[in-house]
């Protein structure tokens, strides 16, 4: 079977020449990161302000409309021989009673799993199990294997900006 050549690729220059360069890059970074920070701040703040009039706002729309919701309730269940069926079709909207159900559970919901347990009921049951990655990887390289996992090791790059030195500037 032949195998096929892949083409080299010639490697480019770098474009920093020197470690003073380098250090220089780091500073312009640590510049953006701190106009970043200065533009998420500014928007944050904003945000905030604009959320806070918003909620004065909309509070006396949202009072008038709790006030109007129990007038309507108070109506239509004094009234409620008078709808046919479960709901009254208005004009602006429809108004009625539905059958509304919810589950009540003890304090001790311990106690109830146990018993759906025992009942077959598993399927009433939530669980999520996942592989907690980072407690995994503190066992050694064997057992690691062992249980079906590998590790993959691997020189990674980092770079840190020194926060103290321009946030003075």
């Amino acid at each position: 079977m032949a195998r096929k050549r892949m083409a080299r690729k010639r490697m480019e220059e770098p474009s920093l020449k020197s470690w003073e360069e380098v250090d220089g890059t780091l500073k312009q970074i640590r510049e953006a990161e701190l106009e970043v920070s200065r533009i998420t701040a500014d928007m944050e703040k904003k945000v905030m302000e604009l959320k806070e009039k918003a909620a004065g706002e909309v509070a006396p729309y949202q009072d008038r409309i709790k006030g109007m919701e129990l007038q309507l309730k108070e109506f239509v269940t004094l009234n409620r021989d008078e709808i046919k069926g479960k709901s009254r079709e208005m004009t602006f909207g429809k108004v009625g009673f539905r059958m509304s159900t919810s589950l009540i559970l003890p304090n001790a919901v311990d106690k109830v799993i146990k018993q759906l347990r025992k009942m077959g009921m598993g399927d009433c049951i939530n669980t999520k199990e996942t592989v907690d990655k980072d407690v995994l990887k503190t066992y050694d390289e064997k057992t690691i294997l062992m249980v079906g996992a590998s590790l993959k090791k691997k020189d990674a790059f980092f770079y840190e900006t020194k926060q103290e030195e321009l946030a003075e500037a």
